[in-house]
């Protein structure tokens, strides 16, 4: 067992390179041209965009995406660095509360942990996909271009249950809950005996969509910051 998961392991992080360095140096065809400002904030805004860290397109130029656009967004998410951190960080803090405790600690219980988490988003990231696909429903975030702490922060919120038709207008997701139930509760499967109940997919399925939501509002704000740091590069 422990044979196969180091294998896995290192399967899957070779992949992530393979896959990720033709990307990562690609035209990003799923993103909105944004505001023309200097080459560094240029620069921000195409990392922030390329990692998903950040929702530097405002909602004002929302255009909708070919599927080609929508299956390259999907294979890039797939391979994004950002994802894998995640669910390494993920992983250790469950190796911090020894979560499930079937797993034990080492290198074994890790090596389960993360593929657990992985296993998961994967799930939830191909599913969401398929229902996108389906029904036609954006689950980009895009900046609110709105004023006020508190207008943009309930708009960041919302968007992590909200998804956009090929007009622009906003609905309940119904692709962004799909996916996130389906890796809440499939996971169930390979879960030890503590960890496999409903009630246990009920509140993975919780967490994750707080965490989404949450994400929304660090994306939001981001480019706030980039822009600060990039006026402060352009003073010097």
């Amino acid at each position: 067992m422990r044979h196969h998961l180091a294998q896995n392991a290192i399967l899957v992080f070779a992949l992530l390179i393979v896959m990720w360095s033709p990307l990562a140096t690609a035209q990003n065809q799923t993103s909105v041209p944004t505001e023309q400002g200097s080459t560094p904030r240029r620069g921000v805004d195409y990392l922030l965009n390329y990692l998903n860290m950040a929702g530097t397109t405002k909602a004002c130029a929302f255009r909708p995406l070919t599927q080609a656009e929508r299956t390259h967004l999907y294979l890039k998410t797939m391979v994004n660095p950002l994802g894998y951190l995640k669910a390494g960080s993920s992983a250790g803090i469950d190796q911090w509360k020894d979560k499930p405790a079937e797993w034990e600690q080492g290198a074994s219980g890790y090596g389960k942990r993360f593929a657990n988490i992985l296993g998961q988003y994967t799930i939830q990231r191909t599913v969401t996909f398929g229902l996108a696909s389906a029904l036609q429903e954006d689950n980009r975030y895009f900046n609110s271009g709105r004023n006020g702490i508190w207008t943009r922060t309930g708009y960041a919120l919302a968007s992590g249950v909200l998804a956009r038709d090929n007009r622009g207008k906003r609905h309940l997701s119904i692709s962004q809950l799909g996916g996130v139930a389906a890796g809440a509760f499939l996971s169930r499967y390979w879960q030890p005996r503590s960890q496999d109940s409903a009630g246990n997919g009920a509140v993975s399925f919780g967490l994750t969509m707080s965490s989404n939501m949450g994400f929304g509002v660090l994306k939001e704000f981001l480019p706030d910051l980039g822009r600060v740091l990039t006026k402060r590069h352009s003073e010097q």
